[in-house]
């Protein structure tokens, strides 16, 4: 789907409602609120809204609005940063007349009356920045540009993931021009509470890494009480083994209340999204998503993460 047709699309509604994924990250909130922003910016005769419940302690970002089931009569819905339906943060979404999908993920589990995928963006907050660029109807704000890079910050790992591109560097730049505290901002996305930081020090010693650089970590219920952290607040630690030297590709296992794990895999070379497939879940050839029922189903999980290390080496690569 051509960047046109969305424009096209966006300038036929007077009512426009923004959706993101479950669980924001700063490429979720930054894709989701950067769009909505530019959308005021550019056109303040349509009303535009930003929904999906709270954001946790990415509220310095921005917050969501709250609004009525019957403002989706006649309104174009467009769902940021999301790869499938059931991840939509507020199931309203159904509810607008059409639906957009803009997404960086690969698009397996497509939706939709309009999909624009690209899945070579480094991230969503990418894609939109881009989008507003390129057309001169469009008008980037300060508060937009601010949204975007940190979306784009948050989803290279601060430009050090394999996605990052010339682009995302160029892109980067341009809103780097607009006027907000990077340095801030910067300072503010990569920050942790002090209680994260001690559950830092567990990660690190209780890494378990193979031979083959395959490595997990699995925190419980109970460690998590111990050290008074949440679930939501763990997503820090997911790089934590990729600094060091000897691992490969890793899972970050968090236990849920309910009792399952919530699976976080990365890589640095092997493709894990497969993995992530297999079991619930999805996400790019190197940083991926998915969910264990049990124990059983984590050790499934990291033997098939040691598998997919042990082809790698044996294919020559380090």
């Amino acid at each position: 789907m051509s960047q046109e047709a969305i424009l096209q699309k966006i300038t036929e509604y007077d009512t426009i409602v923004i959706h993101r994924h479950m669980r924001p990250d700063p490429d979720a909130i930054g894709s989701q609120v950067g769009l909505a922003e530019i959308l005021r910016a550019s056109f303040p005769e349509k009303t535009i809204y930003h929904v999906g419940g709270e954001v946790g302690d990415l509220d310095f970002l921005a917050t969501m609005q709250e609004i009525p089931d019957e403002t989706y009569q006649e309104a174009l819905v467009i769902v940021t940063d999301t790869a499938n339906a059931p991840r939509i943060s507020d199931e309203r979404y159904t509810l607008g007349k059409e639906l957009i999908k803009i997404d960086h993920h690969p698009n397996d589990e497509p939706y939709g009356d309009l999909i624009w995928v690209n899945d070579q963006a480094s991230s969503c907050s990418e894609m939109i920045a881009q989008f507003c660029f390129a057309h001169e109807s469009l008008k980037m704000t300060d508060n937009a540009a601010r949204l975007l890079y940190a979306g784009i910050v948050g989803d290279t790992g601060r430009f050090l993931y394999p996605a990052t591109t010339d682009q995302t560097f160029m892109t980067a730049g341009r809103l780097r021009c607009y006027d907000f505290d990077a340095s801030k901002l910067n300072r503010t996305l990569q920050q942790v509470p002090l209680k994260v930081a001690r559950l830092s020090g567990f990660v690190y010693s209780n890494l378990e890494v193979d031979k083959t650089g395959a490595a997990k970590v699995i925190l419980t219920k109970e460690l998590l009480a111990k050290f008074g952290v949440q679930d939501g607040e763990t997503s820090g630690l997911v790089p934590l083994p990729g600094d060091v030297e000897e691992v490969l590709a890793w899972a970050l296992f968090v236990e849920q209340p309910e009792g399952y794990y919530r699976v976080r895999i990365r890589s640095k070379g092997p493709i894990i999204n497969e993995i992530a497939k297999r079991h619930h879940g999805g996400g790019h050839p190197l940083a991926s998503g998915a969910n264990a029922k049990d124990l059983t189903e984590v050790d499934t999980i990291y033997q098939e993460i040691l598998a997919a290390c042990t082809t790698y080496r044996a294919q020559g690569n380090k």
